[in-house]
């Protein structure tokens, strides 16, 4: 296997075990069975670089019907390792939308192997809910979140599920969890 190949094989892994197997995200699971998302790894090495790439990835989703690319999972594992780096990117992320016209159409939402919520202590488990293996900007169609929200009662209870959810798995449950992840990504044919 490449690189990229392993890299996407352990964030397919991590979609498919904690966001889809512990429902972290209650949508998640019929978009990835019908392999509706796509899973891009950049060589961007730069916040420019990692810019221009998802510029192209947000043309890419709007060119493509979404029975074909409902999502796009845009992983940059060269670029924006630091947390903080990757916090600021995000308002760059925003301006891109927003350059594109796209605002309202597209959304970008946020994972980080260090993603830390504000006023959290960083090994809050809580924090584990946003952790993906690799730095990954998430494109969702607006239209699409907006319609799983009116099919799904209560969605303002999702995070908190979500932290007793994690307070549950807890820091060794997470650690397994990982490990197993990378381990899937190694055997991934």
């Amino acid at each position: 296997m490449t690189a990229h190949e392993i890299i996407i094989a352990e964030t397919r892994a991590w979609v498919n075990r904690a966001v889809i197997g512990l429902n972290l995200c209650p949508f998640a699971k019929a978009v990835e069975v019908k392999r509706q998302i796509r899973y891009v790894v950049t060589e961007a090495d730069s916040p420019e670089a990692l810019r221009d790439s998802l510029i192209a990835e947000i043309q890419l989703l709007l060119a493509t019907p979404p029975a074909e690319i409902e999502t796009t999972l845009l992983i940059h594992p060269r670029t924006l390792t630091d947390f903080l780096d990757y916090k600021y990117f995000l308002r760059v992320a925003e301006a891109a939308v927003a350059g594109l016209g796209c605002q309202g159409i597209v959304q970008v939402a946020s994972f980080h192997p260090q993603y830390q919520f504000a006023g959290t202590d960083a090994a809050d488990v809580s924090n584990t809910t946003n952790r993906s293996p690799y730095p990954t900007l998430h494109l969702l169609r607006e239209e699409s979140v907006t319609r799983a929200v009116e099919l799904f009662p209560n969605t303002e209870t999702i995070f908190e599920t979500n932290i007793r959810t994690m307070q549950a798995l807890g820091a060794e449950g997470w650690a397994k969890l990982q490990a197993q992840c990378r381990k899937d990504a190694t055997n991934d044919p």
